[in-house]
């Protein structure tokens, strides 16, 4: 799981800004939010503008890093335009089972890679600074990768800086070594990558409308399974939304979803919004959610009515609670020790700084407190 990411230069988090997924206080209530004491349900509050939806692709660089090739990955602008620094600093914290894994680097821009350094245990594994052509692999015994050819790693990135259009997609290390050295299964590289793959965001506010034909039918073709299709039936009635749905071929041999009454009514041109943004949750979710190590979800209850809300983050905890979840929301109905707890909701101020409720009074909170009622009152203003 993800233990900690620290972030500093990136668009409007000029200062450093933390997650520390191990800050958990000795609450006994809403401790389905907590899985090894690590927190996996969190709700983050702020104001527009604050830089949520930036957090969440910043919490995701690592798998632009590791996963996408650089020719896909947006060239954009991501530094902190007030900084006189050139460069953002990622921090990840790993842990999996005894073994703690810190992977840190710094970017140029999102396809210019400054340097990185892996360190397990406390160990520096190895160490590359692109700037300044230093690199460092004298411990990579420690992960039983004594045995890789690193001169032609090397040769690689002379060969990138050779071609114009590689010259910022430099390879990084990690990301060489786990493709080209025959790790354990038991590896912790192997580890750490089946979790990256998994890490994703999902904005549900701008998911809809449903228009694109391509982008439906690989979602309908596993619909055709009548088990799926009662189980996006029955997700759908669990969210209050009574309704039966029928899947039928059309002449052209494509799929529609359809409402099942007497007659049959098209799905996409008649759902409400909300019911279109928690297909949205389902499509890009919930069927796939196996492959899930770590979800942001921005806007998550953009279009739902607060009760919808509170039942889509009970059956996220109810049949994901290893997976780590993090909603944004500005719902504060949803500020309760009813469905959350203190260590779990937190606001992110203009000023770029994340604090949890607990760690934003001078009270020491508890089970009874009224959180929304304290949140409007001005209780935790001073952190917004």
């Amino acid at each position: 799981m993800l233990k900690k990411f620290a972030l500093s230069n990136y668009k409007n988090f000029r200062d450093e800004i933390k997650i520390d997924f191990e800050n958990i206080a000795g609450y006994q209530f809403s401790t389905d939010c907590i899985s090894d004491n690590i927190i996996t349900k969190m709700l983050i509050y702020g104001k527009n503008a604050t830089g949520k939806t930036n957090l969440g692709k910043a919490l995701i660089d690592i798998v632009y890093l590791m996963i996408v090739e650089p020719v896909y990955v947006e060239n954009s602008m991501i530094l902190n335009a007030d900084s006189s620094e050139d460069y953002a600093k990622f921090s990840y914290t790993f842990g999996f089972g005894d073994d703690e894994i810190i992977y840190q680097y710094t970017r140029f821009s999102n396809r210019e890679l400054r340097d990185e350094e892996l360190i397990i245990n406390g160990i520096s594994v190895f160490k590359c600074d692109f700037l300044r052509g230093e690199y460092e692999f004298n411990n990579l015994k420690y992960i039983d990768a004594e045995t890789a050819n690193v001169e032609r790693y090397l040769q690689s990135l002379e060969v990138e800086e050779t071609v114009e259009e590689n010259r910022k997609a430099r390879l990084p290390f990690l990301k060489w070594l786990i493709g080209n050295v025959a790790l354990k299964n038991d590896s912790v590289l192997n580890r750490l990558i089946n979790y990256v793959r998994g890490m994703m965001v999902i904005t549900i506010g701008n998911g809809m409308p449903y228009r694109s034909r391509r982008m439906n039918d690989g979602f309908y073709e596993y619909l055709e399974d009548s088990e799926n299709l009662n189980d996006l039936e029955e997700f759908f009635n669990e969210m209050g939304i009574e309704c039966k749905l029928a899947l039928k071929k059309l002449p052209d041999d494509h799929n529609e979803l359809y409402f099942a009454h007497e007659k049959l009514i098209p799905f996409l041109s008649n759902a409400s919004s909300g019911t279109l943004a928690l297909l949205t949750l389902y499509r890009r979710l919930i069927f796939r959610v196996k492959e899930a190590s770590l979800v942001y979800l921005d806007e998550f209850d953009a279009f739902y009515h607060y009760e919808m809300a509170q039942n889509v983050i009970q059956f996220l905890k109810k049949k994901y609670p290893r997976c780590q979840i993090i909603m944004t929301s500005h719902n504060t109905n949803l500020m309760t020790n009813r469905l959350m707890r203190p260590d779990c909701l937190f606001i992110l101020s203009s000023s770029g700084t994340l604090t949890s409720l607990c760690n934003a009074t001078q009270r020491e909170l508890r089970e009874g407190h009224n959180l929304e009622k304290m949140y409007i009152s001005g209780e935790f203003e001073k952190y917004e």
